[in-house]
């Protein structure tokens, strides 16, 4: 990559579907002369100096499931289904290891440009989790936790990107380039967990509970591939440029056997028991994949007429893409044979390959609504202006775009939406004013429309359950439409100074949160869930200083956002006639899903080119902001506010080689949900789970990731 170019303001030129701004790759072309650049390293985390890495064979999964093998009428057994998932590894991992190596150069005078690179990681990584789950009780607002839930991950994550970019100068005036990218990721991936459940609040001191062992094995598979042939033209002595491109891409991910063993148990006198409880469905195989499909083609021509004094850019285009999904979901459950059968918990566990049980539901679980066919179909055309008289230049136009978005159910499964569809057209307006105070300042003032589309996977009735929630799509989810107005003050009094000061306005319609919403038909099921929940209103200041004091430099941001939309929630009081308790709904302000009020980046940079010395150490701060919108009042589910710090050094050398290292997550942050308000039960469980008026939920930690490497560039 040669660079990211960020565009806080969009321009008629620019997708639509982009409402905080964008961000574009640059794909570097050939260097003029022959080049290499080549780097190594390996590392190691924290985390796996004080447990062992989780594992499991993946070397024999199957990725299709028995009904795609042997057909729809096909009766699986047990032997169908591989024991690798089930066959686990408790070790130290081998260390991390990165490579990159770029070759480049070009031919015929430096018409042809040829560039390829190639990528490698195989790195491993984890979490060690606590899961704290609530309920709502009676009346009062506030959860009452009621379990617990302790997870440790382990994954194993191997990635290879492949990159190759040719370019042909014809001539000045004329220049074509073809991209082609494959990224293939694998991710294996164990999560043990063990649930503890008391007879109402969750309390460890009280004595005897229920416990829960499960563990899952996933291997998730994703590839990429994307190809780009791009053309420059200028015709006319330059007053007419044209700029093409035909791109098509194909995106893959696939979880084959996805497998969850789940097991009672009994805890009496504050000891875990050896005999467990029945579990008449303990072992879950499940297969699942989809594949993207995406033909694009742009168009934009420019051309420039003298009005009067001024040349002005006159620019129309547009784009077509199709966007094409397939996706397959099916499982299988297998379950002891003896109904009173039962397995013990560190036994039979550890040699589930030689239980003996049989399939549930022998034909399988295709009949579902996550095995689906959708599309989406985007034609869009823009008119834009760009002129400049003395220090003020104007950018503006408009853009159009039609949407037509839809899916199809394979097996409907008595769902009420077995088919959805939304078309819609959008006209986007835009007005961009740059006017130069000086050579080295400028004031920018913006206006432009933007939309947000609702993914595949958020508008499919679909239910499933990945983490500790059961998910559900939502076909009635609308696009959120946003106005944005920005203005900045830029600043560059050198060549590494900068002072960017900015304030902004956001209005959106309809945005996009998750919440946990009461099914439409059987109002006791609660799912997690994407929504429309009305309007919201963002406003806010930034702040972007860059600063050199001879080899010392500091590097700062600050954003400040005032978000605030109001939605209905569900409270409870008790009817004075007849003493039930009745739900009841009232508007409640907050901020916007994910929004937070303070976030900030600071780094601290040491620079000597002579010596080759260059150090960074940097820190980020996140304020807290909503994780998960609850239907009830004051029942948000709300993230910790939190400082992630970073270090890294490097030493260059004379001969092209260098030498660096990297510490990450110094702090060992960890990442906590938890819900503003205290309920005087919680405090029974003497695991400070109430503090400062608020109730944790769930806490995660990753500790500190090393990285040691070597760097070569040959030029």
């Amino acid at each position: 990559m040669d660079r990211l170019e960020v565009y806080k303001t969009l321009t008629p030129n620019l997708e639509g579907d982009a409402v905080g701004g964008a961000v574009n790759m640059v794909m570097k072309n050939a260097p003029d002369h022959f080049q290499v650049n080549a780097n190594v390293s390996t590392g190691y985390s924290q985390l796996f100096f004080g447990r062992d890495f989780a594992s499991y064979n993946a070397s024999n999964i199957s990725y299709k499931s028995p009904y795609e093998i042997n057909g729809r009428n096909y009766n699986a057994t047990q032997a169908d289904f591989t024991k690798g998932t089930l066959d686990y590894t408790y070790k130290k991992p081998a260390p991390n290891l990165v490579g990159n190596l770029s070759v480049g150069q070009r031919f015929f005078n430096s018409k042809l440009g040829v560039i390829v690179a190639g990528s490698y990681q195989n790195t491993y990584r984890g979490s060690n989790s606590t899961f704290y789950n609530s309920a709502v009780n009676g009346t009062d607002a506030y959860a009452v936790i009621t379990s617990k839930s302790y997870r440790e991950y382990s994954e194993q994550q191997k990635r290879l990107g492949l990159h190759g970019k040719i370019d042909y100068v014809f001539d000045k005036n004329n220049r074509l380039s073809l991209y082609n990218v494959y990224v293939d990721l694998k991710n294996q991936q164990l999560r043990d967990a063990v649930g503890t459940t008391y007879n109402g609040v969750y309390n460890p001191v009280a004595g005897n509970a229920e416990l829960t062992y499960t563990t899952r094995s996933r291997l998730t598979e994703q590839q990429i591939y994307n190809s780009t042939l791009h053309g420059d033209h200028q015709l006319f002595n330059n007053r007419l440029k044209i700029q093409w491109s035909a791109v098509y891409s194909s995106a893959k991910n696939d979880v084959p056997d996805n497998t969850t063993i789940s097991l009672n148990g009994l805890r009496k006198n504050f000891q875990d028991t050896r005999t467990s409880l029945v579990n008449t469905a303990p072992v879950n195989h499940r297969w699942e994949r989809n594949t993207d499909e995406d033909k694009a083609g742009y168009l934009d021509l420019t051309y420039t007429v003298p009005v009067g004094k001024v040349n002005v850019d006159f620019t129309v285009g547009g784009l077509y893409r199709d966007k094409e999904r397939s996706s397959f979901f099916n499982n299988y459950t297998l379950a002891p044979k003896a109904a009173n059968a039962g397995f013990l918990y560190g036994v039979d566990f550890q040699n589930y390959t030689d239980l003996n049980l049989v399939v549930s539901n022998p034909t399988g679980a295709v009949s579902n609504p996550l095995t689906y066919d959708a599309s989406e179909k985007t034609t869009a055309g823009y008119g834009m202006v760009k002129f400049a008289i003395n220090n003020l230049q104007v950018t503006g136009g408009a853009r159009v775009e039609h949407t037509n978005q839809g899916y199809n159910l394979l097996f409907p499964a008595g769902e009420t939406n077995p088919k959805g569809s939304q078309v819609y057209t959008d006209v986007l307006p835009s007005l961009t004013l740059k006017y130069n105070l000086t050579a080295k300042a400028q004031l920018h003032g913006s206006y432009y429309k933007a939309l947000n589309r609702p993914g595949f996977y958020e508008i499919v009735p679909g239910k499933v359950v990945n983490e500790e929630y059961q998910e559900r799509g939502n076909p009635n989810l609308k696009r959120a439409i946003a106005d944005n107005f920005d203005l900045r003050y830029e600043l560059f009094p050198g060549a590494s100074e900068q002072l960017l000061v900015g304030a902004f306005y956001k209005r959106i319609k309809n945005p996009i949160e998750y919440t946990f919403q009461a099914d439409a038909v059987r109002g006791q099921d609660i799912y997690y869930s994407a929504g429309n929940f009305g309007t919201a209103n963002n406003f806010g200041a930034e702040l972007d200083y860059i600063k050199f004091f001879n080899k010392i430099g500091v590097k700062a941001n600050y954003t400040y956002t005032h978000s605030r939309i109001t939605t209905p929630k569900t409270s409870r009081r008790i009817n004075s006639i007849t003493g039930d308790v009745e739900a009841f709904l009232v508007d409640q302000s907050r901020p916007l899903y994910g929004q937070s009020e303070h976030i900030a980046n600071m780094s601290l940079l040491y620079k000597d080119t002579k010596k080759g010395w260059d150090l960074q150490l940097a820190g980020a701060y996140t304020g807290p902001r909503i994780n998960t919108v609850s239907q009830f009042l004051n029942n948000d589910l709300w993230q910790q506010g939190f400082i992630q710090m970073d270090a890294s050094a490097e030493k260059r050398f004379k001969s092209g080689l260098s030498v660096f290292a990297k510490a990450g997550n110094i702090l060992n942050t960890p990442t906590k949900l938890f819900i503003k308000g205290t309920n005087p039960e919680n405090a029974k469980s003497q695991e400070n789970l109430v503090s400062n008026g608020r109730t944790l939920i769930r806490s995660d930690y990753y500790e500190q990731t090393y990285l040691l490497g070597v760097r070569y560039k040959f030029n």
